[in-house]
Order: C-alpha cells, then structure tokens, then sequence
C-alpha cells in the first residue's frame, strides 16, 4: 500500500472508531495516536534499513511529542487505532495484526532480558482496554478483548475476553468473527467471574439464613419443646 493510501486509511480509521473525531483534518492536526503511527512508521523505514540509532532518534522524538512509546522494531499491521495514546509502550519484537485497537496505558511489554522475540504477537480485530499489560512472547488471538487493567502473561485463543490480575480467558459462546467494519469496542461489557463468585457466595448465605428462620420459627411453635418434663 503506498504512502498516500496508507495515510489516508490511518486518518479513516480514527473516524470510525472515535464518535469524537469529526473529519479527517481535525484528527490529522489533533489525534496523538495518529502522529505516533506516522513518527513509528519513518523510524520503522529506517531501522529495517539498518540506520538504526536514527530510527531509534526518530522514536524517541515521537515518544517526546506524543507520549507513546513504539520500538522502531515493532511490526505493526494497517488499521492500528490508539485511542488518548499517553503511556501506551508497544516493544521492539511486537506484532501486531490488522484493525487493533489500544486505548491509553496499554503495555505490550517483554518479561525479562531474554534474547529473541520477547514482545507479544497481537492477532487481528483485537481491542485491548486502558491499563492493560500484554507481556511476553505470547500470542493473542483474532478477536480477543482485554479488559482495562488485566495483566496476560498466557496465550489467549481467538475469539476470547481476558479479564483480571493475572488474566481469566472467558469464552463467548457462539462468538463470530466479525468483520472489520464491526469490531466490537464494547470493552467496558465484560464479565467479572471474582464478583460473579461473591454474588453466589451471597445468594447461599441468603438460602441459608432464610432455613435457619424457618428452623427458629418449627421449634417456637413445637409445643412439645417449650413445655418438655
């Protein structure tokens, strides 16, 4: 895809899935998230040609100007929308698919100092919530959503939702892969299984207490009891 095509889809992204975003001149002026994916695509240019303490210059300008962090290394697929953008970091063995959405605070992050791919490999149609860290060389498959603040360190199957500190893969049943032009950014509609268990320990102790009434209540009204000789 040439340059032109190229930016033109990364402008047309932003106003798909930003309800905010009003035509293209305003998101090319004001959208951080957008500066950050044109910076990261020169410096990418330039570190697969090997100048790469230029392109390493050019991503720290971005990171100055922008606050997002990308790895001239990282791969990055068409389609990427960061939404606010500050503090997102993305690593230099990153993959990532086509029509990702990141939003603020994001991590796709290494675990230590090993050498190789180290950086999570990101499938296509994934949104992945504020605060959420993806550390690793694992793989997150197509149409998965991460919930804000989760911390995955597994791989995740495709059509899957990871909530939680570490992360719970939560399967939806009957899931489709959906089209591009209907990525669900619903990524505050998550289940919460820690408080779906409190709620079950909460109607038990309910059913309990409700039997223990109706036991008080048998031995009140058992003449035989009260007046035993």
């Amino acid at each position: 895809m040439g340059f032109l095509k190229t930016l033109k889809r990364d402008l047309d992204v932003v106003l798909e899935r930003d309800p905010a975003a009003r035509n293209r001149l305003e998101v090319f002026l004001c959208y951080p998230g957008f500066h950050a994916l044109l910076w990261h695509r020169l410096a990418h240019w330039l570190y697969k040609r090997g100048w790469v303490v230029l392109a390493r210059l050019v991503s720290h300008i971005n990171r100055t100007l922008t606050q997002i962090e990308i790895h001239p290394g990282a791969q990055i697929g068409q389609g990427l929308f960061i939404d606010h953008g500050a503090g997102v970091v993305i690593g230099e063995t990153t993959i990532i698919g086509d029509n990702v959405t990141l939003y603020q605070g994001v991590t796709l992050g290494g675990t230590g100092k090993e050498k190789g791919k180290r950086h999570p490999t990101i499938g296509n149609n994934v949104v992945i919530s504020a605060g959420a860290k993806v550390l690793g060389s694992i793989t997150i498959g197509d149409n998965v959503k991460i919930g804000a603040g989760s911390v995955v360190l597994k791989d995740v199957p495709p059509n899957c939702t990871v909530v939680g500190v570490p992360g719970r893969v939560v399967i939806r049943n009957g899931a489709r892969v959906k089209p591009k032009e209907e990525i669900d950014l619903n990524h505050h509609l998550l289940p919460d299984p820690i408080a779906e268990a409190i709620q079950t320990l909460q109607n038990r102790i309910n059913q309990l207490e409700q039997r223990l009434q109706e036991l008080e209540k048998e031995a009140q009204d058992d003449k035989s009891l009260q007046y035993a000789q």
